[in-house]
């Protein structure tokens, strides 16, 4: 890493310290010294325990569950950071809680992936880095700069090692047919899309298969799989239309609810998560894989500080 006038400084808070503990490795950098405690009715007190005035400080912490004490932890350090006299306070996201909610599908809804991008501003970021957000165009809900990084190239690769023949790339819904174009791309891999109606939250009907899936091997990609209802369902479609095997991807592993049982009894051979959500190690049962996207975010933060272009990251 090339000298520079301001020291790079990097804390990690509570919501994924394996990850960031890998970042910092890959880095050649010792994490930050900060605790995290609650006082007795539940408060959060964050205390930095070294000086960063004047340094330029990222804070690792994605918006996971449970998200609204991560994001309480996030808003309290950055808050702390600004005080402190940080010269420039990057916020590190890799899985970007609320992204979900960012548009009105009814009346008299709130657009929340909104009010997190103002609460974060407001508290005092100068600059957010971040991982597949559900949606791209929550990157103009801030007025900050945010880099966006793609989990893609990861999944691809490891697909890639695998050398599995006759691939199908398939979108489990028109939504993620962008995402699953550029899996199919980097795989020279034919697309199929799954039509599928959702007639209430986390219930899915599969309606249509959208390409040719017989005799092939199917690899499914969404950016998040959450009670993973939508892409079990997608994977036992598949094997009905006639798919030899069924492959599943996300950057995100949510997986609440019932998504470990769903996932274990479904027709999918093999999920392929990365480690932007830290898993407990009773959701770490054999089909499920984990790719660590440590690298890429060591390489965004060291090209940040930098001043180099991020943008050769997103290819």
């Amino acid at each position: 890493m090339s000298e520079c006038q301001h020291q790079l400084k990097l804390f990690a808070l509570n919501s994924n310290m394996r990850l960031a503990k890998e970042i910092a490795e890959v880095m050649g950098i010792e994490l930050g010294k900060c605790s995290v405690s609650r006082f007795s009715d539940g408060e959060i007190q964050i205390n930095i325990e070294e000086s960063i005035r004047g340094d330029h400080v990222f804070v690792i912490q994605s918006t996971s569950v449970p998200v609204n004490e991560h994001l309480m932890e996030l808003l309290i350090m950055i808050d702390a950071l600004k005080r402190a006299s940080a010269r420039t306070i990057n916020i590190v996201i890799p899985y970007y809680g609320y992204a979900r909610q960012d548009r009105k599908a009814r009346a008299r809804e709130p657009i929340t992936a909104k009010l997190v991008a103002n609460l974060l501003e407001t508290a005092g970021a100068s600059r957010v880095i971040t991982l597949d957000l559900h949606a791209p165009q929550i990157q103009g809900f801030f007025d900050i700069p945010i880099d966006h990084l793609m989990g893609v190239p990861i999944l691809a690769d490891y697909f890639k090692s695998k050398q599995l023949d006759d691939i199908v790339v398939v979108s489990p819904d028109h939504g993620g047919v962008t995402r699953a174009r550029k899996l199919a791309d980097r795989l020279k891999a034919p697309l199929a899309i799954i039509d599928k109606r959702r007639p209430r939250p986390n219930a899915v009907e599969v309606m249509n298969i959208i390409g040719q899936v017989s005799g092939k091997t199917a690899i499914l990609i969404d950016d998040i799989i959450d009670t993973a209802g939508t892409i079990t369902l997608a994977a036992n479609a598949l094997v009905e239309h006639g798919a030899k095997e069924v492959y599943a991807c996300c950057t995100h592993p949510v997986l609440s609810g019932p998504a470990i049982e769903r996932i274990q009894g479904s027709k999918i051979k093999e999920l392929v998560v990365t480690n932007s959500i830290a898993l407990p190690e009773e959701k770490k049962i054999d089909k499920i894989v984990e790719l660590s996207v440590a690298p890429l975010i060591a390489e965004a933060i060291t090209r940040v500080y930098e001043m180099k272009s991020v943008s050769v990251l997103f290819d």
